[in-house]
């Protein structure tokens, strides 16, 4: 960690080591995480504009893509989420908390596990079930999806403290909205910005496709969020399965974003 220098991971400036009494070291970061801003009761209050929440999801996607990418070894976060996004001063994004990190080979895309790890509602399903593939960085590409959906609608993907099981989830009735062409209910300030939440939603749900073949890589996240929403295109139905087979063959690409995935050597 104290090699990693982006300015979108946060910065560990030195460590504790007395006896029993052991700590990390980061550099303070005045605005707290991205969960206060966008699960926030009185959104008008906190609201930072979409036009800054989309430079947090880029600047997010930048780093996580230098994890990818940009170190020695590749380092795989596995907890992606608003909670472990802090903001500086000016509200740039650093991704903290590398508690469930795991440090891979560069050079290769799969990594072995054999318990899962991160947080309910962002965790990739291939981490549960190997019948969606092999666990890779398109793990973190799942957890993104979910963080971009979570900031165009200022809640989250999943309400531990919603009883109903009635309510729509959440991501499909975004999807849902997109795919019927009708404009997406939530808070505008400005009709420019109706353009910046599509571009992040649809973003986000190519990012939560359930194969990860079908997930881009964090570089093309990058690029899907800083070019123009009119060149993107929606995704497959990720929730299609649930609605029939049929509509899953009608949707489904007939190319991958991703290239096939090699195993990953655990390193000590």
């Amino acid at each position: 960690m104290g090699r990693i220098h982006h300015v979108n991971v946060v910065r560990l400036v030195g460590f504790c080591a007395d006896g029993f009494r052991r700590a990390l070291v980061y550099e303070f970061l005045s605005n707290y995480s991205l969960e206060k801003f966008i699960f926030s009761a009185n959104v008008k209050n906190r609201f930072l504009g979409w036009d800054k929440l989309q430079d947090i999801a880029i600047g997010v996607a930048k780093g996580i893509e230098y994890l990818h990418q940009g170190c020695d070894h590749q380092i795989l976060h596995f907890d992606i989420k608003p909670h472990n996004v802090l903001l500086d001063d000016n509200f740039n994004p650093k991704i903290s908390d590398f508690g469930l990190a795991k440090l891979c080979s560069k050079d290769q895309s799969v990594v072995s596990m054999t318990t899962g790890r991160g947080t309910m509602g962002y965790i990739a399903l291939e981490v549960f079930s190997r019948n969606f593939g092999n666990v890779s960085y398109k793990a973190a590409v799942y957890s993104f999806g979910m963080l971009l959906l979570e900031i165009v609608g200022g809640k989250r993907n999943v309400d531990v403290t919603v009883e109903s099981t009635s309510k729509i989830y959440f991501p499909k009735w975004i999807y849902n909205l997109l795919d019927q062409k009708e404009e997406l209910r939530v808070f505008i300030e400005d009709d420019g910005d109706t353009k910046i939440v599509e571009k992040l939603a649809i973003v986000g749900l190519w990012c939560i496709q359930w194969h990860p073949m079908d997930r881009p890589s964090m570089k093309l996240v990058v690029q899907m969020l800083e070019g123009e929403e009119d060149k993107l295109i929606m995704p497959p139905n990720p929730f299609a399965s649930a609605s029939g087979p049929t509509k899953v063959q009608a949707r489904k690409p007939t190319t991958h974003l991703g290239q096939d995935l090699e195993v990953i050597p655990e390193l000590d």
